[in-house]
């Protein structure tokens, strides 16, 4: 039997531990374990109650994933120290908030309905300072009513949760954002290479577009790493390629035309050729550069990227 009003939370990485400290935040108790224990203690001072493993989370009410990849979701679930492991006790709800393959999703789904347990898949759009900053998005597919009974938690990670339907459809939604992500950075990338290239600093064109109507919080908030070249991965141009290729996947599946996504996908493998497929995807602005016969350097500016904590 799941404890009432209880939360638990598997996976205490930079995003997963940012997350975590919004429920906290929200005034809710969380239990949090991570494969490296001395990541979870690090939420103990906002309030965090630390366990051994997912196991010992089996009778929360809800009981959050935020993991690396397939294996990790398929461990921390259905593993033998995971989440579903105590035939005495199993949550309510399960909520993963990883990126993962639709498969592996309709696998631990399918896990959990065994127990009597159901699965919001829950993947979001932002980084860890996206989190700090109340900007998270979400999307969420399953039953409307794990939706609606998960619904308060969610609305605390973010500025919005948008129910998308049953099943996996959640995995394609995230799959779908990112490959917008991909293809305006691409074109980002080719106007702002324009603009130098015709005597406008990055920093000066970026202020402008992010002030014009065409402006956003992606473009925003990714100019930072435009004008100083900074390209610490947030996301690494080999997890877009690998997007681009599930997407044209499911898009060959549907019968969906998609020729902008498709060259779009060969302009980020050309970035991998050239060494960038461990950098942030915004270096594909360098393999732009690079094309054009321009040879960019930082740019000593301050940059707001829009993201400072409410």
């Amino acid at each position: 039997m799941a404890e009432s009003g209880s939360l638990g939370w598997i996976g205490c990485g930079r995003m997963g531990a940012a997350m975590a400290r919004r429920l906290l935040a929200g005034g809710h108790t969380v239990r949090v374990t991570n494969r490296t224990r001395a990541k979870a203690e690090a939420l103990a001072d906002a309030g965090a109650v630390v366990v051994d493993a997912p196991r010992d989370l089996a009778d929360c009410e809800v009981v959050f994933v935020m993991v690396s990849g397939n294996d990790d979701l398929v461990e921390v679930v259905e593993g033998p120290a995971g989440v579903l492991s105590d035939p005495r006790h199993a949550p309510a709800i399960v909520v993963d908030c990883s990126t993962v393959a639709t498969e592996v999703s309709a696998r631990v789904r399918a896990a959990c309905a065994a127990r009597g347990v159901a699965f919001l898949a829950s993947p979001v759009s932002g980084n860890p300072k996206v989190v700090a900053a109340g900007k998270l998005t979400l999307a969420a597919s399953g039953s409307p009513e794990a939706f609606a009974h998960a619904r308060p938690y969610l609305e605390l990670l973010g500025r919005g949760v948008t129910y998308v339907g049953d099943g996996e459809v959640a995995r394609l939604v995230k799959i779908c954002h990112n490959v917008l992500l991909g293809v305006v950075t691409q074109a980002l990338s080719e106007i702002t290479v324009l603009a130098e290239r015709g005597g406008v600093s990055r920093a000066a064109f970026l202020d402008f577009m992010n002030h014009s109507v065409m402006g956003s919080m992606f473009s925003t908030y990714k100019s930072p790493a435009l004008v100083h070249l900074d390209f610490t991965p947030t996301f690494t141009t080999r997890l877009l390629r690998k997007d681009f290729d599930l997407a044209m996947a499911a898009a060959h599946d549907l019968g969906v035309a998609m020729p902008v996504a498709a060259l779009s996908s060969e302009l980020v493998a050309s970035a991998m050729g050239a060494g960038l497929a461990e950098r942030d995807f915004a270096a594909l602005l360098l393999e732009q550069a690079r094309r054009s016969g321009l040879e960019l350097v930082p740019e000593d500016v301050a940059v707001d990227d829009g993201l400072e904590a409410p």
